[in-house]
């Protein structure tokens, strides 16, 4: 085994503690489907990303302790203390950063989770295209994939850097696992290239169900709320 291990259990509680601060006062957090989330062995969840909370809300709402890969500039200042102390990995995106694929390849090994925003930065979360990192992980590892679908996050119209209305429902919709449909015969680069896109896939139309069921106002059945 190589890598990083999951973080220390009181670190995750610790960061949990503060996310749940978060989604139960300014906001409201919103947990769907999380009986879908394997509690033991490796797992990926890779999900789309179109918000400031994106992360610290799939971090408190998933139902076991979870590393994300977390833009090295977030680790600067208060929040970056934070993020630091709670056990995540800084990657850098502007280059294909090994070291952090390393650190994350170890806490799956070490039978952890890992969570990955495959489209690298926040946009529309429609998951147009992502980076090929996270099936990376999971070719490598052979970790099972969680697509989650992350939704309220931003303003209706409004810019990917400003945070959604006060009170707002901020919904973590978790989807099927499954694991990536890799064709052995392809050289290396190619069949990188078509399980990313197999992920791609996989994670949009989660996505695009989750809006569906969901709507603007979520139904409070069948969901945990904070």
């Amino acid at each position: 085994m190589s890598g990083a291990q999951p973080a220390a259990p009181w670190r995750s509680r610790a960061g949990r503690a503060v996310g749940r601060a978060l989604f139960s006062v300014p906001y409201r957090g919103r947990a769907r489907h999380t009986d879908r989330v394997p509690q033991i062995g490796p797992i990926l969840l890779v999900a789309n990303h179109a918000g400031v909370l994106d992360g610290p809300l799939v971090y408190t709402l998933t139902p076991r302790p979870v590393t994300f890969l977390v833009k090295q500039e977030a680790f600067t200042g208060p929040f970056g203390w934070v993020v630091r102390g709670v056990g995540q990995i800084p990657i850098d995106r502007t280059v294909g950063d090994r070291s952090a694929l390393a650190a994350a390849a170890g806490v799956l090994e070490h039978g952890g989770a890992v969570g990955v925003f495959p489209e690298g930065t926040r946009g529309e979360g429609d998951v147009a295209q992502v980076n090929q990192g996270a099936a990376w992980l999971a070719l490598r590892t052979g970790a099972r994939i969680v697509p989650v679908a992350v939704l309220g996050t931003r303003r209706p119209g409004g810019s990917a850097e400003r945070w959604p209305r006060p009170r707002s429902v901020l919904v973590a919709d978790f989807g099927e696992p499954f694991a990536l449909a890799v064709d052995r015969s392809l050289p290396g680069r190619e069949r990188l290239r078509a399980a990313s896109e197999h992920l791609r896939e996989m994670l949009a139309q989660h996505v695009q169900r989750a809006r569906v069921d969901n709507g603007e106002a979520p139904d409070a059945s069948d969901s945990r709320t904070l």
